[in-house]
């Protein structure tokens, strides 16, 4: 009854584990039994001089010879179960271990195989592996691609920084007003930028720390607005704000940076036309949100627009915009106030980005 229940209740490896062994000594047993039923019946009846005296306890010769053949068959009948059940246990784990070694001398493409799907924990052992060399290779293939987009996203700045700075140490360039406005602005550039990779490096690693406040988000809004403003003006932006939240706990430096990084991103990426940010608390969210009338983003786009140094397709003659940072900080800002931002296309035909996060 217990060996029963064992076998009904094992899965996978371990119930045809348990089924073998006892299919294997339940066939051994039937063999012997019914054998010797058969040895002794022809005995009796061909030669019954091959039967033991019965005051003997010692096998006749023709027995000893029944006894040693059964044993043979027995273990030839166990040596080829216990061969073939290893064969398809051992192909898996071999099959993993080779991958193993191949990814331990950084080989990250490698992968473990296995045809045989009934053994439950051997076929999951070489997914889960499987899974494991995957997102490996995919976050070695997204370090080189970060490494390469910092020192693209870098290189112009510190090259106009070197040019300008050669010239003033040669006597190019004369030391003027706009000159030094010029090298601050490219300071000032190259200051955001790396605090952008700070805080998008701090959010994927877990450790962005922020300091929750009680804070009036309508006067928050209206900070970073105003500090826009000129700018969104000059552009040919017309300003519509609908604040209809005023306190909110919130980190209160993250949000203005979320908030100024999205309207960065419609001076950037929008056509001049109305711009609306809105402020609300609905079913225990706040949100905060910036909608633009144009050109919006494409499906495909929208489904990685938030991601590091993605961006959305250009237009036919338009120019690349940004460093494609914003974004991603304003989903890191978003994500440590255990909220969402996403994107919809608005009711003017452009684009709404939304940040959302509990009351």
């Amino acid at each position: 009854m217990n060996l029963l229940s064992v076998v009904v209740r094992s899965r996978g490896l371990g119930r045809q584990i348990v089924s073998s062994v006892a299919i294997l000594v339940l066939a051994v047993m039937m063999m012997v039994l019914l054998g010797s039923y058969a040895f002794y019946a022809t005995l009796w009846v061909f030669y019954p001089a091959g039967l033991s005296a019965p005051d003997s306890w010692l096998p006749s010769p023709a027995e000893w010879g029944w006894i040693i053949a059964t044993t043979l068959t027995g273990l030839a009948i166990a040596v080829w179960v216990a061969v073939r059940l290893s064969r398809r246990i051992l192909a898996p784990l071999n099959s993993v271990a080779t991958s193993l070694r191949q990814v331990a001398q950084g080989d990250l493409a490698a992968r473990a195989a296995t045809d045989d799907h009934s053994l439950g924990e051997a076929a999951q052992l070489v997914g889960d592996f499987n899974a494991m060399a995957e997102r490996l290779q995919r976050a070695e293939q997204e370090r080189i691609f970060w490494n390469a987009a910092i020192a693209h996203e870098l290189r112009t700045p510190v090259t106009i920084l070197r040019g300008r700075l050669q010239g003033l140490a040669e006597g190019i360039f004369r030391p003027e007003h706009a000159l030094f406005a010029s090298l601050l602005t490219q300071v000032e550039g190259l200051g955001r930028l790396i605090e952008d990779l700070r805080v998008v490096g701090l959010a994927d690693s877990g450790h962005l720390q922020l300091q929750l406040q009680q804070t009036d988000l309508r006067q928050e809004v209206m900070t970073v607005v105003k500090a826009c403003e000129s700018a969104l003006l000059e552009k040919g932006f017309g300003l519509s704000l609908a604040l209809d939240t005023q306190q909110a706990v919130c980190d209160p430096v993250r949000i203005r940076q979320a908030l100024l990084a999205l309207l960065e991103n419609t001076l950037q990426h929008a056509t001049p036309g109305m711009l609306t940010v809105r402020a609300l608390t609905d079913a225990g969210m706040h949100s905060l949100s910036v909608e633009d009338s144009g050109p919006g983003l494409a499906p495909a786009d929208a489904q990685t627009i938030f991601d590091a140094f993605q961006r959305g397709t250009l237009a036919p003659g338009a120019h690349q915009k940004g460093s494609g940072l914003g974004l991603a900080v304003v989903r890191a800002i978003a994500g440590a106030h255990n909220g969402t931002v996403f994107h919809e296309t608005s009711s003017m035909g452009g684009s709404c980005f939304t940040i959302r996060w509990p009351v």
